[in-house]
């Protein structure tokens, strides 16, 4: 009897080996916990460090484009060239060039003269223009116009362009070099905010170009893709979730939704262009066939986020509903609905700043076109802010550079403000069972 108890109870020494290998095991464990955080850590900082590294390169190229050079010149309006009462179709580029041939009037010679009027932007005569129609009064009045200096200066003035490399290697010649100087000596150069960049559309020239036009075509083309997309997927996450059957069916339509949501953007590009303009011949460019193309490519990510909006509504609302009389149809549109739909907005929000970003669809169906004017409707030529930015990144102009990192930026600007919108719509209005 007294072996067996013996045998039993384990001896202190055994007792404290097991103690000693369970510590050990819980010092293995959290070592790994430890690493486990470290890694973690590491690969958020790591990914911040990108994220950092993108924004501060694209701001770094890109925040020079909200400034533009001006040089001021001297217009005299020559009554000479207003005979006629249509004053806005006079020659303005002659008074822009006899106002540079009067502050250089040593310049002489049809080369050295291209030269000089290659200092301002085309333009120029344009902004002339302008403060004529605005005081008619000026004919036959001296007026200080700032206007657009060419791309090539404004990148010399913002250091985009080595003076020191030789004359061969540049843009800018030695003599406008010192035409340049001579001005910024006189006062007559200086940078400005660049309000073109925010109020004109398209233009082949980089001092002149802006996101106007393709601002206004986004617009449009998000509000026929929310006007469409929002209820009918909606509608048909309602009826996936509360009123279809369980059956094949319904099963095969729930994996192609799914996998809908997977399938590249192009293809929604090529399906458009075979269905909306080649079989129904809907207008090339046009937001309408954007905004189309858009709603097929969201309409997934829709319904998916709309029915687990569903899903997170407790079975108890609808229970109580039921019990006190409601038909299915008023439970469903009366009670889950409501409580489901900041879940939906959320995913709405976010399918639109994923359509506000694409450009492969919109590239198949002619939204890549130059389009210089602004669109006023929904079957108006016009482009997007994602096309334009690929647009101008295919340009050569290294002014066109600065203006693709700002437009970039200003699209960044946009797809944060969403996203924000969409965090601020889910805390505001979600509810917690």
């Amino acid at each position: 009897m007294n072996k067996m108890t013996i045998q039993s109870n384990p001896s202190r020494s055994d007792r404290a080996r097991t103690i000693d290998i369970v510590h050990r095991g819980l010092k293995r464990r959290y070592r790994a916990e430890r690493r486990f955080k470290i890694y973690g850590i590491l690969a958020i900082s790591l990914s911040l460090g990108f994220l950092a590294l993108l924004f501060v390169t694209i701001m770094g190229k890109g925040y020079s484009a909200f400034l533009q050079t001006e040089i001021k010149l001297d217009i005299f309006f020559d009554p000479a060239e207003f005979q006629s009462e249509l004053t806005a179709d006079a020659n303005f580029p002659v008074l822009v060039k006899a106002s540079l041939r009067e502050m250089f009037p040593a310049v002489s010679g049809r080369r050295e003269k291209r030269s000089l009027y290659g200092l301002v932007s085309p333009g120029a005569a344009f902004q002339v223009r302008r403060a004529l129609l605005k005081d008619r009064k000026l004919v036959g009045q001296m007026k200080s116009i700032w206007v657009l200096a060419d791309d090539d200066v404004d990148m010399l003035v913002k250091g985009h362009i080595d003076r020191q490399l030789p004359e061969d290697q540049r843009r800018l010649k030695d003599k406008q070099l010192a035409w340049i100087d001579q001005l910024d000596d006189d006062g007559r150069l200086r940078k400005a905010f660049n309000t073109n960049f925010f109020t004109n559309g398209d233009s082949r020239e980089p001092e002149t170009a802006g996101i106007w036009g393709a601002l206004m075509g986004s617009f449009y083309t998000l509000v026929v893709t929310l006007s469409l997309s929002f209820p009918i997927g909606v509608a048909a996450a309602v009826y996936m979730e509360e009123f279809a059957p369980k059956n094949r069916w319904t099963d095969i339509i729930e994996v192609n939704i799914n996998n809908l949501a997977a399938v590249p953007s192009i293809v929604f590009g090529l399906l458009g262009l075979a269905l909306f303009l080649n079989f129904i011949g809907l207008p090339r460019s046009a937001p309408l066939v954007g905004g189309l193309v858009l709603t097929l490519m969201t309409l997934p990510t829709i319904i998916i986020a709309s029915r687990a909006s569903l899903k997170s509504v407790p079975p108890s609302i609808r229970e109580a509903a039921l019990g006190v009389g409601a038909s299915k149809n008023q439970m469903v549109f009366h009670h889950v609905l409501p409580l489901a739909l900041p879940g939906m907005m959320t995913g709405t929000i976010i399918g639109m700043a994923r359509a506000l970003g694409e450009s492969a669809p919109l590239l198949m169906i002619g939204m890549v076109a130059f389009i210089v004017d602004i669109p006023g409707g929904f079957t108006d030529p016009s482009t997007v802010l994602p096309v334009q930015i690929y647009l101008w990144a295919d340009s050569p102009e290294r002014a066109f550079v600065e203006r693709t990192s700002a437009a970039t930026l200003v699209l960044l600007a946009f797809l944060i403000t969403m996203n924000a919108l969409a965090v601020v719509v889910r805390k505001r209005f979600e509810k917690r069972w």
